[in-house]
Order: structure tokens, then C-alpha cells, then sequence
């Protein structure tokens, strides 16, 4: 099993925070949103790698930073050769890049480098793992329809499979909602490329995920704990600033 944290987007809802630098490299407390990605991960056992791909904007910034890290887990750093947010190559087109340079013949767990978590990985694992060949997404309930505008709502059958999902619907249908989460079995691989042949949006995976619902099956795995999907300035101060006051309580 291998892991690739997407952070090629330019993450312009963030500027000027932003502009010059990576969204994933910016602080939460004491340590780059990154970080607790990799804490995650590294709980996973039969995990063997850790890719990252980013554009080559920040490329520089990513290779700093896995450069001063002290934690001695091996992070490969991948250059999607773009530029500018006009030139991204969207995060499906980005997976396919990495499974191509990397020639990647095994399970493979995603993660949008944005996200912030407090849960144990573990399980979805082996969630992942059990559904061969099938996907899975993480999913969550954000206990708000207001909120769940922003995200791909979902609904799961009596098998925990994916039954509906509907990509930033104006009237959500429920407050359960798809995080940037999924685990691909290596038999999975082969799909995202006929999605990109069928002239899909490769952009967000969100939208992939709909389809691989509509095409073949995707399976859900509901979380519970604290998650956080920096999208925004004002979500970045505010959990910026949560975190700071608990940083500040452990010291006291």
C-alpha cells in the first residue's frame, strides 16, 4: 500500500496567505497542516510510501520543508510541472501523473493536503482493503445542509455502498458529506483513466467519484472526531487560532 497527499492547487480562497506559498505547509499550532496528515498515515502498517504532488510554484517550498522535517519518515516530493492555477492539471489528472511517473502497481490511499484530523486511519485501511476492487471514500457528517453546500453530499445503501452523490448540490439532501479520502485497490487504477477518456472533469475528485458510483461501486466509510477542510481564510484563522489556545493550555 502507498499514500499520495494531493497539494498541486493554488488555493487562491486563501490569498494572501497563499499567493507565494503552499496550503498545506501553512502552520496549525506548532507544525504545518501536512504534518498531522503524515502522523495519520504513519500509523498504517503496511504503508511503504508517501508521495506528495504539488506544482512547480511550490515545488521549492515542499522540498525545504521535507529538508528540515525531524521526523525521519520518507516522503517522495512529485513536480506536476505547472505553474499557474490556469494550468493546473486538476486533482484527478494529478493521481494519474503520480500512478504514471511512479509506476504504481499497488493499493493506493489519497489524501487532499488540506484536510485536518484528529481519527485513527487504521481502519479505513482495512476497510479499503476488505472491498477489493471496489473504492472508498471516507465520509462525514457535518451536521449541517448550509455547510454540506460545499461539499460532495452522499448517501449510503444497507451495504455501505455509495448510492447517491451529488457534487456541491444547491439543495443538499443530507448532511453527509465526502471528505478528500479514498482508498483505490490496485484494480482500480486502471478506471481513472476512462473516466479522463469519457471528457469527465478532472478537477475535483469529487466528481470522479460520482461517476465511479454511477459506473461501478464505491464504498463508504462514515468518521467520527474532529475534521477540518481548510478551504477558506476565515476557516484557517479560526481553526489557527483554536489550536494556538490549546498549544497555550498544554504550556500552562
Amino acid at each position: 500500500m502507498n499514500a499520495l497527499i494531493l497539494a498541486a492547487g493554488y488555493a487562491t480562497r486563501l490569498y494572501p496567505l497563499t499567493q507565494n506559498f503552499p496550503k498545506p505547509l501553512l502552520p496549525i499550532g506548532s507544525k504545518p497542516i501536512i504534518e498531522y496528515i503524515i502522523e495519520g498515515l504513519r500509523k498504517i502498517s503496511e504503508l511503504k510510501n508517501i508521495w506528495v504532488v504539488t506544482n512547480h510554484t511550490f515545488f521549492r517550498n515542499f522540498q525545504d520543508w521535507r529538508k528540515s522535517r525531524l521526523d525521519k519518515t520518507k516522503v517522495g516530493i512529485i513536480d506536476d510541472g505547472t505553474q499557474t492555477p490556469e494550468e493546473r492539471l486538476g486533482a484527478v489528472r494529478d493521481m494519474e501523473f503520480v500512478i504514471e511517473k511512479e509506476k504504481i502497481n499497488s493499493d493506493l490511499l489519497v489524501i487532499g493536503g488540506d484536510n485536518l484530523f484528529e481519527f485513527d486511519l487504521r481502519n479505513f485501511a482495512v476497510q479499503g482493503q476488505s472491498h477489493n476492487p471496489y473504492p472508498t471514500v471516507g465520509v462525514y457528517d457535518i451536521g449541517s445542509k448550509r455547510i454540506a453546500k460545499r461539499f460532495g453530499v452522499v448517501t449510503l445503501d444497507s451495504k455501505g455502498r455509495v448510492a447517491h452523490f451529488i457534487e456541491k448540490p444547491v439543495r443538499p439532501h443530507s448532511t453527509l458529506v465526502a471528505m478528500c479520502l479514498y482508498y483505490f485497490p490496485k484494480e482500480s487504477l486502471l478506471w481513472i483513466r476512462r473516466y479522463l477518456d469519457s471528457g469527465e472533469n478532472a478537477d475535483a475528485p469529487g466528481h470522479y467519484l460520482s461517476w465511479l458510483a454511477r459506473e461501478e461501486s464505491v464504498y463508504g466509510y462514515l468518521f467520527e472526531g474532529e475534521w477540518v477542510d481548510i478551504g477558506d481564510l476565515k476557516t484557517y484563522e479560526k481553526i489557527q487560532s483554536r489550536y494556538s489556545k490549546k498549544k497555550s493550555k498544554k504550556r500552562s
